[in-house]
C-alpha cells in the first residue's frame, strides 16, 4: 500500500518537474523572440504559470533578488527530489 502511494507521489512530482521545464523553455522562446506572439503558446504558458505560481511565489519571497534569473523553479525541483528520497527511505525502512 505504501509503495503504491509513493509511486503516485513520484508520478505527480515528475509531472510537476516537467511543467517547470516546459515553462522554462517556453519562457526562453518568448525572451529570445523565437516564436513571436503565438496565441496558443501564450495561453499555454499562462496556464502553466497559474498552476505553478502558488508553489513558486513563496519560494521567490524567501530567496534574494538575483535580477533577471529566477532560481525558484530549481529550488522546487531540488526540494521535490529530497522529499521523494526521504519518503522512499521511510517506506523501505518500514
Amino acid at each position: 500500500m505504501l509503495i503504491t502511494l509513493y509511486q503516485i507521489i513520484d508520478m505527480i512530482a515528475s509531472i510537476f518537474v516537467m511543467l517547470i521545464i516546459i515553462q522554462f523553455i517556453i519562457g526562453l522562446l518568448f525572451a529570445f523572440n523565437v516564436v513571436g506572439r503565438n496565441e496558443f503558446l501564450m495561453s499555454f504558458y499562462e496556464a502553466i504559470n497559474r498552476l505553478l505560481d502558488p508553489v513558486l511565489r513563496p519560494i521567490r519571497k524567501l530567496m534574494p533578488n538575483t535580477g533577471a534569473i529566477d532560481f525558484s523553479p530549481l529550488v522546487v525541483i531540488i526540494l521535490l527530489q529530497i522529499i521523494l528520497i526521504v519518503l522512499r527511505n521511510i517506506i523501505l525502512g518500514a
